[in-house]
């Protein structure tokens, strides 16, 4: 028995595959090879330009890493920020929408699908915008958090909902039995389970937040990692006459592909944890079950 669910390819099958990747490889290291040549004809490619972020010898090294570093603390910062209220903003919205009257259930529907609904960058600008002329100031990292936190609660507070939908219903109809509320269940029962169940959707939803940070250009007066990395290509541009927009957005790009790949194996490692947990926990309920079914009425 077999558990392939397609027939193996044959030899024909396998030299059309073969000549498919053949004939991708080559055009893909074709356009690489155009994109490179281009790139070194107009000069990207000379040492100089990439000494300032990747040449630690280069005089300009420090500065430049020294005021990236600076804006990627005010990313980071703003993330994290983001997620904690966003986690606190989410579950209130999921308790409330399962745990109160029809009226009340439908506002928070209401009010999940109109930010939902709504572009990232809407709620930043709006949040930077609108909040000083109600006379609301804060500092510009704050209507960065303000607009990310409106739009990823809901986002948030839909996982968790997911996640309580998930869990079987016996265990909600016998917390009713032994004299639980409808709130009391939510929290002692189904929301400890939706969490650990939903954690590498959370933390998915991190890479999210921290991507959207990028958004914060519509701040003003506000560096964050990338305007930060804007800031110092105009520096370049004004006093050396060099311009370092590809080299530096480069830098970025990978600053942030490590950041987001650490994110994703971290959710990686909470999910192959959760499923070890799981089939620990269930694996006594096995045993016994097996024990009563070997000894049937004779163990009995």
């Amino acid at each position: 028995m077999t558990s392939v669910l397609f027939d193996a390819p044959g030899p024909r099958a396998r030299r059309n595959t073969l000549i498919g990747t053949l004939i991708a490889a080559v055009l893909i290291l074709g356009v690489v090879a155009l994109a490179l040549l281009q790139l070194s004809g107009s000069g990207q490619l000379d040492g100089a330009k990439w000494g300032p972020l990747f040449n630690p010898a280069n005089p300009y090294f420090v500065a430049v890493w020294s005021a990236l570093g600076v804006g990627l603390g005010l990313t980071l910062t703003a993330a994290a920020l983001t997620l904690v209220f966003s986690l606190l903003i989410g579950t209130l919205l999921v308790v409330t929408r399962l745990s109160t009257t029809r009226v009340f259930r439908w506002l928070v529907v209401g009010f999940i699908e109109l930010l939902r609904g709504l572009p990232v960058v809407i709620t930043i600008f709006i949040a930077a915008r609108v909040l000083p002329e109600i006379g609301i100031a804060l500092p510009p990292l704050w209507y960065l958090v303000v607009g990310l936190t409106a739009y990823n609660c809901v986002i948030i507070a839909e996982i968790l909902r997911s996640g309580v939908a998930a869990i079987p219903r016996g265990q909600t109809e016998a917390a009713y039995a032994v004299g639980l509320s409808k709130l009391q269940t939510l929290r002692i029962i189904l929301l400890p389970q939706a969490f650990r169940i939903m954690l590498p959707a959370l933390i998915s939803q991190l890479v999210v937040i921290v991507k959207d940070t990028s958004l914060g250009f519509v701040i003003f007066n506000f560096s964050e990692f990338v305007r930060t990395a804007r800031i110092v290509i105009q520096f370049f541009a004004g006093s050396e006459g060099v311009n370092l927009t590809l080299q530096m957005f480069v830098a970025v790009a990978i600053v942030f592909i490590l950041i987001n790949f650490g994110l994703g194996k971290l959710a990686e490692y909470v999910q192959r944890r959760s499923g070890r947990a799981r089939k620990t926990a269930a694996a006594p309920i096995l045993k016994v079950g097996a024990g009563v079914g070997e000894g049937g009425t004779g163990g009995l």
